[in-house]
């Protein structure tokens, strides 16, 4: 008996759930976008200081605020990249 009920089950077959390899340079591309801000916000050295000021705010505020948003747009890019190399269309 199967614990599945009896409104899910279905006489179809299973859709076929592997995915096809990508290619490398697309994972290598979406693995340098998700690397550039990991980088760029751990080498410390880079952002430990006051000025430039930006609106009264030392270097090392609105440098790791930047970064918010510039991460969210890199790892929207990897994103995309992959994406389109499966064929899926939004």
């Amino acid at each position: 008996m199967s614990s599945v009920p009896p409104s899910l089950q279905s006489d179809r077959p299973a859709p076929n759930r592997t995915v096809p390899p990508l290619p490398w340079r697309t994972v290598v591309l979406a693995g340098i976008l998700i690397l550039i801000p990991l980088v760029a916000l751990a080498v410390v050295p880079l952002y430990t200081s006051h000025d430039p000021r930006l609106f009264g705010f030392p270097f090392f505020y609105w440098y790791s605020i930047i970064w918010v948003f510039l991460t969210s747009a890199f790892t929207w890019a990897a994103n995309v990249l992959i994406n389109r190399a499966r064929g899926e269309r939004r």
